[in-house]
């Protein structure tokens, strides 16, 4: 099988925003490695595909792509001998207006379950809500109009506080509002038990570790564990 914040953290996380644009070079690279899957997985479709679509924290920003939850979600896969391809399709810096324009050529094989990570970076820019929120939906109906079929799995995320009580609150409700809205599958929190954890965390205090990224995938996996398993029942 192929193996293609706690809110004290909030203070720093700001730094997030610019993780994208200060290395033109890595983002590059890792826009080289998701196409090279996307492409490997077109070329082996007897697999059903998991597509991870998301930012840096996807992307496992600062690890090798092998130690990024994806691929640790690929490793819970294989032990279980359940015939999944995970895509690591995350892009350091991406906002949700960036990951529709992308969307495109990330569909271009039928993918089964897309888990969608997004958002993050559109809050720490301030971007109004509803543009957020427009963006998300737009992604969720681009997949579902490729195939109806693919189940849709959105990641939750929070803001720091510093940017307002009512926007911090309204942005942590979107997701599950969207997820109920389109019947997805709602990761509450993706760096639940991560976030604000120094030891578990790169120096910059957002991404995750190696250990991090153990208890993300983790996370993940208690929610697409049902769903894999369910889809292998029926097959």
């Amino acid at each position: 099988m192929r193996t293609l914040l706690k809110l004290c953290y909030f203070f720093s996380i700001l730094f997030l925003t610019a993780c994208g644009g200060k290395d033109a070079k890595k983002q590059y690279t890792q826009e080289k490695e998701s196409t090279a899957a996307i492409e490997t997985s077109e070329m082996e479709q007897e697999s059903e595909i998991i597509l991870f679509f998301g930012n840096s924290l996807t992307a496992g920003m600062g690890l090798d792509p092998e130690e990024a939850f994806p691929a640790l979600v690929q490793n819970k896969l294989d032990s279980l001998d359940l015939d999944y391809t995970v895509i690591n399709a995350g892009l350091s810096g991406e906002t949700t207006a960036g990951g529709l324009n992308r969307l495109d050529w990330v569909l271009k094989q039928k993918v089964a379950i897309f888990v969608l990570e997004l958002g993050a970076n559109d809050g720490l820019r301030g971007t109004p809500l509803q543009e957020t929120r427009s963006n998300l939906q737009s992604i969720i109906d681009a997949v579902l109009e490729k195939n109806p079929d693919t189940r849709i799995v959105l990641a939750g995320m929070q803001m720091p506080p510093n940017l307002g009580g009512d926007y911090t609150a309204e942005f942590r409700q979107l997701f599950p509002e969207l997820a109920e809205k389109n019947n997805a599958t709602l990761i509450p929190f993706l760096l639940e038990g991560v976030a604000g954890i120094p030891e578990l965390n790169q120096p910059d205090g957002i991404h995750p570790t190696t250990e991090g990224q153990k208890i993300v995938a983790n996370t993940v996996w208690q929610v697409l564990r049902p769903l894999v398993l369910k889809e292998a029942l029926a097959q």
